[in-house]
């Protein structure tokens, strides 16, 4: 089984076809995704989403490129749709230098505040950072925020980067990146990265993988994710959807106790053994 830790399914380019999405996700092997909110709006569509499909969960925050754009009220919202059971992380939040539609101001004071409320709440932070990670680093490591756990999700850093990161506790997500081959220094960054903080993503619809590009990305590439981790670690495909989907697990405690008791995808079609994925 496979877990999709950074999806997007109320993009609309899901609009039409969520159902069929989904039923492809269980078909390959995906037992549970991560549906990740980027403001206030989006976030309480993902925890609709989550009440009711099997083996979906919530993510519930607001995107540093949003944050300018955030109300007031609004990080009260999202501390409000935490306490929904099918809410099993914080975010997306973060830092994004690149873009720079949001003043960083206004970044790290959306950032901060989620990881306030990740002390209040113990759920764990979904982290986006684009050309920011001193920054990024930097927060995490003051004193207050020792005690929060998260994912920098479709890690992009530096070696230096991902040690001084999970030197923090935190883990590291990749998705279809890994597999582009203009990507050789992210791949040895990740080989070197130990394997217990690793887990993996679509980030869907976007950064379709190595092969898909250009078309829609969707939950059950993952599977291509995991497949190119494996070449990448020397292990069998198996063996990484094993480590990563159990990373998963203990990191998102809420979704942990769901899936382990058959809240899965995988529930709703036929059971089969784990395949790697082989192209569309």
């Amino acid at each position: 089984m496979l877990i999709d830790t950074h999806a997007h399914l109320t993009d609309p380019r899901f609009a039409g076809d969520l159902d069929a999405v989904l039923r492809r996700a269980g078909e390959a092997g995906v037992g549970a995704i991560l549906d990740v909110g980027d403001s206030a709006a989006s976030s309480a569509s993902c925890v609709g989403h989550a009440r009711s499909c099997a083996g979906v969960f919530a993510a519930v925050g607001i995107h540093p490129n949003n944050a300018a754009e955030a109300e007031p009220g609004d990080l009260d919202r999202i501390a409000e749709l935490a306490l929904d059971g099918r809410v099993a992380a914080l975010g997306e939040t973060g830092l994004d230098y690149y873009r720079r539609r949001s003043p960083r101001e206004a970044q790290e004071r959306i950032f901060r505040g989620t990881l306030d409320l990740a002390l209040g709440t113990g759920l764990p932070v979904v982290m986006h950072c684009r050309d920011a990670y001193a920054a990024l680093i930097g927060v995490l490591g003051e004193a207050r925020y020792a005690g929060i756990r998260g994912v920098v999700h479709c890690f992009s850093g530096t070696g230096n980067d991902a040690e001084a990161i999970v030197g923090l506790g935190h883990s590291l997500s990749v998705g279809g990146p890994l597999t582009y081959p203009s990507n050789a220094g992210l791949r040895d960054t990740v080989r070197a990265a130990p394997i217990g903080r690793i887990l993996v993503e679509t980030d869907c619809p976007y950064l379709p993988p190595e092969g898909e590009r250009g078309k829609r990305n969707e939950p059950a590439l993952v599977a291509r994710v995991a497949d190119d981790l494996a070449r990448l670690r020397g292990v069998s495909p198996g063996e990484i959807a094993r480590i990563t989907t159990e990373n998963a697990l203990r990191l998102f405690t809420r979704m942990g106790a769901a899936v382990r008791t058959g809240d899965t995808l995988i529930s709703k079609v036929a059971r089969s053994p784990f395949r790697p994925f082989t192209g569309s």
